[in-house]
């Protein structure tokens, strides 16, 4: 990936009217978060890149109804699960941000569907030096991470059977798991694996 960044994009103004409470609560929150009140609409107004807000609801770019949850509670949900069914949600919601990409002509460019994650709070990751993508290990269980990776890096299914108690003492099994999935130990509090690297050609 470039070190220098991406080019500035042209800019254009805009003036809206906003309510006095409004304006007072931005007031709040751009000393509560220690920026410029044009920075937090800013960052506001960004989020119309990823979700659609309308006076009761919000949709994601494919219309699907979306709720805000505490991370933290979506994750013990995830955990009580058995391995199964936390391959099959991690597959299902990589199914959900592949099919975003795909309407808006993004659905080879990892990049553009990495970046969409973190807007939304799915991922908190970093890219290395290598390019190597790191998930925070607090964003789910290994088999959900996985399954989920899998899904927006190839696109398919990952195997059923990779499931612990599938490869106890099936050494085949194991060996084409490990051969596939291929975990690398970059960082003790990242998930990492070679299949999920940010390459030019998926950009």
């Amino acid at each position: 990936m470039s070190k220098n960044g991406p080019p500035k994009r042209p800019t254009k103004v805009i003036t809206i009217r906003i309510d006095e409470e409004l304006s007072e609560n931005l007031d709040k929150m751009n000393k509560r978060l220690g920026i410029t009140k044009t920075s937090l609409i800013k960052l506001y107004l960004g989020l119309s890149k990823y979700l659609i807000k309308q006076k009761s609801t919000i949709q994601s770019l494919n219309d699907r109804d979306l709720v805000v949850v505490k991370r933290s509670f979506l994750r013990n949900l995830i955990e009580r699960l058995d391995e199964s069914d936390q391959l099959n949600f991690g597959d299902k919601l990589g199914m959900f941000i592949n099919d975003i990409a795909r309407i808006y002509g993004k659905q080879e460019d990892i990049s553009y569907k990495v970046d969409f994650c973190d807007n939304l709070g799915y991922l908190s990751s970093i890219i290395d030096d290598n390019n190597n993508l790191l998930v925070v290990r607090k964003f789910g269980p290994k088999k959900f991470v996985e399954a989920f990776l899998w899904r927006l890096f190839e696109q398919k299914e990952l195997n059923p059977n990779y499931l612990e108690e599938e490869m106890k003492g099936n050494k085949s099994l194991r060996q084409k798991y490990n051969n596939q999935i291929k975990a690398s130990s970059i960082s003790s509090s990242h998930y990492s694996y070679e299949f999920a690297k940010i390459t030019e050609k998926s950009k």
